[in-house]
């Protein structure tokens, strides 16, 4: 496939995967479409790897807060290369690599995308270790500084440490100097600790007992991608003037309930404690806030850039669980749903 500039007609086909409805992974489908040409302010990315995250298991069963009508293309994020561009874009793109969160359209060969959208990857940077980064990677940078505003010395809980965004925020929490305790199943307790975690099981019958004793006083902060009944033992975990990070409702996933009133649920629960005495907060994250106003597009430009300059300087060191090509979904769909790994899933288009 050659590239395009401004005024030239290309035919793009994209091989891509389609989710029909609520299904398993053997239910998704791959699917080759022709693609027009980017319109003005749009640019066509040739998909070098997109990752597979919470947001995808959530959909197959209808359970994400503002998922697109079925059928639809999955894919919350990706990294490739610009090999076209519409009339009024920068034709100097082309050529350059670039990532996007998306939050579908990402399981795909090729991606028409605004040009206002695209994060710059430092060249010789490796796509599926980028791919880590984006939608993880921005989630534990905003949550630790942004949202937690953590500081050196500090002692914070990372539930589901060996996760995608588990990895990067504790990567991130340690380069901070802050004291990491981790939470995961024990099959992921020596790799936790290698990296500098202080590991303990999430399903630990103790497991508030265990917290207080690595931190006596309690937490400054815990970031709980759980959500439920997990949230009241998190908030317990808190020092004074601590705070609570939810951002994820892995709990429902398994639940034959209305996801809308689950998330609804949560909200009203962490509202409710912020007025518990000793000064305690809970909040919850959600990456879209602000989207399309001007300091959404900074931050996350900002964010991005230092993110990527750490995995440059070799500080960052990407956890790839597996790779597997678009034809290859259900497998990778099926490691993904096993929760047993450790890192990210990538798909390689």
């Amino acid at each position: 496939m050659t590239q395009a500039s401004q005024g030239e007609i290309q035919h793009f086909t994209a091989r891509e995967v389609v989710l029909p409805g609520v299904t398993g992974p053997g239910g998704l489908l791959i699917r080759d479409r022709k693609l027009k040409n980017p319109k003005m302010g749009e640019v066509m990315i040739r998909v070098e790897a997109s990752g597979v995250s919470f947001a995808e298991r959530a959909m197959m069963r209808d359970k994400y807060p503002g998922m697109p009508k079925f059928p639809f293309v999955p894919g919350y994020d990706l990294v490739g290369t610009v090999v076209a561009v519409g009339a009024d874009v920068d034709v100097s793109l082309i050529g350059k690599r670039f990532a996007v969160l998306t939050k579908t359209g990402g399981w795909s060969s090729y991606c028409v995308v605004s040009a206002d959208a695209i994060l710059a990857i430092h060249d010789g940077i490796d796509p599926a270790e980028a791919e880590t980064l984006v939608v993880n990677g921005i989630t534990a940078w905003q949550m630790l500084h942004r949202k937690a505003k953590v500081k050196a010395g500090q002692t914070i809980l990372v539930l589901g440490a060996n996760g995608g965004v588990g990895t990067i925020l504790t990567q991130l929490a340690l380069h901070a100097g802050l004291k990491v305790i981790g939470a995961s199943s024990s099959r992921h307790h020596e790799s936790l600790t290698k990296q500098g975690v202080i590991p303990i099981d999430y399903d630990d019958i103790n497991f508030l007992e265990t917290v207080k004793k690595l931190a006596p006083k309690g937490v400054d902060s815990v970031f709980d991608n759980i959500g439920g009944e997990s949230i009241s033992r998190s908030f317990a975990s808190l020092k004074p003037g601590g705070i609570l990070v939810s951002y994820a409702v892995a709990f429902a996933l398994n639940m034959d309930k209305s996801v809308v009133m689950l998330f609804l649920g949560l909200l009203a629960k962490l509202f409710w404690l912020n007025y518990m005495p000793n000064n305690r907060r809970a909040v919850f994250y959600n990456i879209w806030t602000g989207k399309g106003s001007k300091k959404f597009k900074m931050e996350m430009q900002e964010d991005f850039s230092q993110i990527i300059e750490l995995l440059r300087s070799g500080i960052l060191k990407p956890e790839i669980a597996a790779e597997f090509p678009l034809e290859k979904i259900a497998e990778a769909m099926e490691l993904a749903e096993s929760r047993t790994t450790y890192g990210k899933v990538i798909l390689i288009p």
